[in-house]
């Protein structure tokens, strides 16, 4: 698919008015040049398990202490 599109400026910024079949999901995106040509990707935001996964474990000084699993105490009704 081809469209023309509009370029105009926004104060010292050059901008593309993206035309409605074209719109990208979200309220950011990566832009890149390859050669002459400018190329404009949807930003994904990570999963929560992505980012978790790329978390380096916390040293020992810094973990949290062992809890003791007590049994509960009994209650009087």
């Amino acid at each position: 698919m081809e469209r023309k599109a509009a370029i105009f400026r926004n104060g010292r910024n050059q901008a593309v008015r993206i035309p409605k079949e074209f719109e990208l999901p979200g309220k950011e995106a990566i832009i890149r040049k390859e050669g002459s040509k400018l190329v404009i990707e949807a930003l994904e935001k990570p999963t929560l398990l992505e980012v978790l996964a790329k978390l380096k474990p916390l040293p020992p000084e810094d973990r949290m202490p062992e809890i003791e699993d007590l049994p509960p105490e009994p209650v009087d009704f």
